[in-house]
């Protein structure tokens, strides 16, 4: 089996990371596209944004399959296919989803022993098997490590979980870009 390809894009909210990977994944003429989304829609703000990407995909004259999969990506390795297209939106939304994971039973994954390292190692093992199962993945995340780091614990704990996997996305890459202004910078 040939490895698939794995492209890293990054940048602040609004600044064109979407369109750039969703055309940059049509371009690749994969067997079938999929959108992996991993928002929830928890208020007015998430539902427009939502609502605003499914209007895009609906609008390409290439068919996309959406899978809505907020935590537990691993769970949906036995769908993709060699030669799909996967559009993994976003880490900054999974890594809050799966950080807070429990949190209404006041147990999150963040105060329990080895849960964050857990979801890591799951995290890799997911996207290192799509890749050798020969999918084209291609991984938006928001660049929130722009700022200071953040005085408040569970901002702090956030910023240095999502560094660790922008850092590991990177090394693993093909291509990695930063969108600023709907401008593509190419880093790798």
């Amino acid at each position: 089996m040939v490895r698939g390809t794995l492209t890293f894009i990054s940048g602040g909210v609004r600044s064109g990371k979407t369109a750039f990977a969703e055309n940059w994944l049509m371009d690749r003429h994969c067997s079938r596209l999929i959108y992996l989304a991993t928002g929830v829609a928890s208020d007015d703000e998430m539902q427009l944004r939502i609502k605003r990407h499914q209007q895009d995909r609906i609008a390409y004259k290439e068919k996309w399959m959406t899978i809505e999969q907020p935590r537990k990506i691993e769970e949906i390795i036995p769908h993709i296919l060699p030669g799909d297209g996967v559009l993994f939106d976003c880490v900054t939304t999974w890594l809050a989803n799966e950080l807070y994971e429990g949190w209404a039973t006041e147990n999150p994954c963040f105060k329990r022993n080895n849960c964050m390292e857990e979801k890591q190692r799951q995290f890799h093992k997911t996207i290192s098997s799509w890749l050798h199962n020969g999918a084209d993945i291609v991984v938006i995340s928001n660049e929130v490590l722009d700022e200071p780091l953040s005085n408040i614990p569970d901002v702090l704990l956030y910023q240095q979980w999502l560094g660790r996997l922008h850092q590991w996305l990177v090394q693993e890459s093909d291509h990695a870009f930063e969108l600023t202004y709907g401008l593509a910078k190419k880093w790798k």
